[in-house]
C-alpha cells in the first residue's frame, strides 16, 4: 500500500499570513517526499480561507520545482468550474513541468456556496452531468485534435496544447461515493478515491465493496484501477496516553466549519466561516472527540500500523494522509514525522 499526503492551505484566522501558510505547506511536502511519500494531493475550494486553494495547478506546479520524485496530484479539480480545453491544457501542462508526475482527480463537487460565486444558476447537486461529460472529452483532447458537442460544452476542432508526457495522459482519479459514480469511474478506466469522513472501518469496507463491483461489471476495461482511502490522520506518542484528544477536538472543529459552508446560511466574514455551534450536533454522536478518536485515524504509531494493515488487506492500494485539521503547522509536522518514521516502515 502506498501513502500520499493530502494537503491545503489553511487559516482559522488572520494571525498566520498567507505567505506563512504557503511555507508551511511546501515544508510538509518536502518531508512527506523526504519519506517515501509516493504523491501529493492539493484539491481545489474558493473564497474560504480553512481550505485555500483556487487553483492545485499552480500550486503543484511550483512544488513540481522544489522535489524530485513524489508525484503531483490534482485532487480534485471541480468539473462544472472548468472548461473541457482550459482543464487538460493545464493538467498537461503541469505534466511537461514536471516530467511527468502529474496525476489528476475530479470531482462534481459538494459546496452550494462555490457554486453560487462561480457558475450562478447551477445546484450542486446537478454537477455530475458536468464530471461525466468532461472525462472523456479531457482524454480526447488529450489524444489530438477533437471537436465536442456535449449538454454542457460545446467547442469547434480543439487539442490540448501542450500534450501530456505520456500519450495516454495523467492518470485520472474520479472521487466516488455512491455506486453509480464507481462504475462511471471503472467504466472509464479512472482510479477511485474515497473518503469515509466521519463513519468507522466498515465504511471503508463498504466504499471498497462498491468499487470491487464495479470492476466485476467491466471485464473489458483491461488495466485495473486502483482505489484509494482519505482520512484525516494523526499520529501521537505513545507517551500521551490523551494524546488523541487535541486532534480529536481540532477534527471536530473542521467538520463544524465543513457544516457551516455546506450548509450556506451563514455569511463568511472576509473568507472565514465560523464552525457550526456544537450544539447542532448534539444528536450525532459521530462528531463528538470520543468518536471521532475511533473513526478518524488517530493513534499511536502501533495502532495506525494495525488499522492501516486492515486497509491492506481489504485492498485499498493508497493512503491519503489528510492533515487538514485546524490544528497548528507545529502539531501537523510531528504527527507527519512519526508517521513517516513510524508508520510507514512497517510497510515497505
Amino acid at each position: 500500500m502506498r501513502f500520499s499526503l493530502f494537503v491545503h492551505m489553511e487559516r482559522w484566522d488572520d494571525t498566520v499570513p498567507h505567505q506563512q501558510s504557503w511555507e508551511d505547506l511546501t515544508e510538509l511536502v518536502l518531508a512527506a517526499e523526504a519519506g517515501g511519500f509516493d504523491k501529493v494531493w492539493i484539491g481545489e475550494h474558493h473564497a474560504m480561507e480553512y481550505t485555500i486553494s483556487p487553483n492545485p495547478m499552480l500550486q503543484l506546479a511550483y512544488l513540481a520545482a522544489r522535489t524530485e520524485r513524489i508525484r503531483l496530484g490534482a485532487g480534485t479539480i471541480i468539473a462544472p468550474f472548468w472548461n473541457p480545453i482550459r482543464a487538460a491544457g493545464e493538467a498537461a501542462l503541469l505534466d511537461v513541468i514536471s516530467g511527468g508526475r502529474a496525476e489528476i482527480g475530479l470531482a462534481r463537487g459538494a459546496y452550494q456556496f462555490e457554486f453560487d460565486r462561480l457558475v450562478p444558476g447551477v445546484a450542486a447537486t446537478d454537477g455530475g452531468a458536468h464530471l461525466r461529460e468532461i472525462v472523456p472529452a479531457i482524454r480526447k483532447l488529450w489524444e489530438g485534435d477533437y471537436a465536442h458537442d456535449g449538454d454542457i460544452w460545446q467547442f469547434p476542432t480543439s487539442t490540448s496544447v501542450p500534450k501530456p508526457v505520456r500519450p495516454e495522459g495523467p492518470p485520472m482519479w474520479i472521487a466516488a461515493r455512491d455506486a453509480s459514480s464507481h462504475d462511471f469511474a471503472v467504466a472509464n478506466g479512472c482510479n477511485v478515491m474515497v473518503t469515509p469522513l466521519a463513519k468507522g472501518d466498515e465504511e471503508v469496507q463498504a466504499l471498497v465493496d462498491k468499487f470491487e463491483t464495479a470492476i466485476a461489471d467491466h471485464p473489458e476495461v483491461t488495466r485495473r484501477p486502483e482505489i484509494m482511502v482519505l482520512r484525516h490522520t494523526h499520529v501521537h506518542a505513545e507517551s500521551d496516553p490523551e494524546g488523541w484528544r487535541a486532534p480529536a477536538e481540532a477534527i471536530n472543529r473542521f467538520y463544524r466549519t465543513f457544516d457551516a459552508v455546506f450548509g450556506n446560511k451563514v455569511e463568511a466574514v472576509n473568507g472565514f466561516h465560523e464552525p457550526s455551534p456544537e450544539s447542532k450536533f448534539a444528536e450525532r454522536p459521530e462528531f463528538q472527540p470520543e468518536s471521532l478518536h475511533r473513526t478518524a485515524m488517530i493513534g499511536t504509531p502501533a495502532e495506525v500500523v494495525e488499522r492501516l494493515k486492515q486497509y491492506e488487506a481489504m485492498g485499498v492500494d493508497e493512503y491519503a494522509f489528510w492533515i487538514d485539521n485546524s490544528m497548528s503547522h507545529e502539531d501537523k509536522a510531528a504527527s507527519l514525522r512519526l508517521f513517516l518514521d513510524e508508520v510507514v516502515p512497517a510497510f515497505q
